[in-house]
């Protein structure tokens, strides 16, 4: 009885034990706060609820519902059309990371328009973002192995978009077929002088060097005289030969301070109808950098090929496109570089038995004549005819004699190589 009479005797207070107004909603944030203050303290403390909460929506509209609203009820006083800093919601370094306006996009684009089958023979080319040398090796130079592998993606799921940053594309095989690998090499020549002066000053510097280095001051000069007495002796000639060189030689300088253009050479062989043997060699300079040009006609019979052919037009020229770092509308200081492409010929699902393999490549070059027959046609919804597409790929890294072997040694595969 005691607890409801005291129930009873308090039936205008709320369930925090504040006094409430007869008709007063209790369940209000506002109510709750408003305990042991006068009318006019409570009045008060209402408007500026009020304008806080307003405020705080004024936030949620401009900025979404992710925005910053901590501390909203102290700026009751700032006008409603406060502009507030844009900037200091973003902590992204300008520059350093890639800011797109845009999502990926994935799936497999085709050309034909038919279902492929086992027995089919094509072209896939898959779409992946490029990777630094950093970032594949941990270093900035080192071999980054950029063989496409052997296992490719399956091609599933046809896309009505354009291919973002991903995505396989299948196109018929080309007309010509063809690759090509170049090795660069360049000629040398050293003549016996030559090759004898360079041997002596290696002698001189090593034999002078380790005499200085053992403190043996005065040996030095006896190991530089030694040197240069080798040296004559391996080129095979006299004293009176290298003086009468030396003199020819000088001749020639003289002449061409005042504007002729005679060598060594030049004076012997009218001289005496000889020159200097070059020793001429073959020697190797490096590797080349392989080029691939395809050319594709595509002659749409639907409305949905003809749809896949502007696709995959569309998806070509956006991925081999440089990627602005800043985002849009706005200057950047970085451009990052392009997707790279992974070339493959396949029969069926599996990788085509014969014909040969490619490299990671980048798009360097696409054309496309949209009058393939030579005079402008297009069918009812403006889709040309024929159209002729010219891709251009370039390999990022050379071949190399491991790319042709596996881990433990054994042929990396059973096509024609690279």
């Amino acid at each position: 009885m005691g607890s409801r009479n005291r129930f009873k005797n308090n039936k205008n207070r709320n369930q925090f034990g504040q006094s409430v107004k007869v008709g007063e909603s209790t369940s209000s944030n506002s109510n709750v706060l408003l305990g042991g203050l006068n009318r006019n303290e409570k009045s008060k403390r209402l408007r500026e609820i009020r304008e806080s909460q307003k405020y705080r929506n004024n936030l949620k509209e401009k900025f979404g519902e992710s925005a910053d609203l901590r501390g909203g009820g102290g700026d009751v006083d700032k006008p409603k059309d406060a502009k507030v800093n844009k900037n200091r919601f973003n902590t992204t370094i300008k520059g350093e990371e890639l800011k797109r306006t845009y999502r990926d996009r994935g799936g497999v684009l085709r050309y034909p328009y038919e279902a492929l089958t086992e027995r089919t023979d094509y072209l896939q080319i898959d779409i992946n973002q490029y990777e630094s040398v950093k970032d594949r090796t941990g270093s900035i130079v080192g071999r980054t192995n950029r063989v496409s592998p052997l296992r490719g993606r399956n091609p599933f799921g046809l896309t009505t978009k354009s291919l973002v940053n991903k995505g396989t594309i299948l196109l018929q095989i080309p007309s010509q077929v063809e690759d090509g690998n170049s090795v660069n090499y360049g000629s040398s020549e050293l003549n016996s002088i030559a090759g004898a002066a360079v041997s002596g000053a290696v002698d001189l510097m090593s034999g002078a060097g380790a005499a200085i280095a053992a403190g043996r001051i005065g040996e030095a000069f006896g190991e530089s005289g030694k040197a240069a007495k080798n040296a004559l002796e391996a080129s095979g000639l006299n004293v009176e030969t290298a003086t009468a060189l030396a003199t020819k030689k000088i001749a020639t300088s003289v002449v061409s301070a005042f504007g002729g253009n005679v060598s060594v050479n030049q004076l012997l062989q009218r001289e005496s109808g000889q020159i200097f043997n070059p020793n001429m060699e073959l020697l190797f300079n490096g590797p080349t950098l392989r080029n691939f040009r395809f050319a594709f006609k595509m002659t749409p019979r639907s409305p949905e090929e003809a749809e896949q052919c502007k696709l995959i037009i569309r998806s070509f020229k956006m991925n081999m496109a440089p990627k602005i770092t800043s985002g849009r509308g706005t200057s950047s200081l970085f451009l990052n570089t392009p997707n790279v492409f992974e070339l493959r010929y396949k029969s069926g699902s599996a990788n085509h038995p014969f014909l040969h393999r490619f490299k990671q490549c980048f798009l360097t070059d696409i054309s496309v004549n949209y009058t393939g027959e030579g005079v402008y046609a297009t069918y009812e919804n403006r889709e040309p005819v024929s159209m002729i597409m010219n891709l251009t790929f370039k390999e990022l890294e050379p071949i190399y004699d491991q790319d042709y072997f596996d881990a433990i040694g054994r042929d990396a595969d059973s096509t024609v190589g690279f």
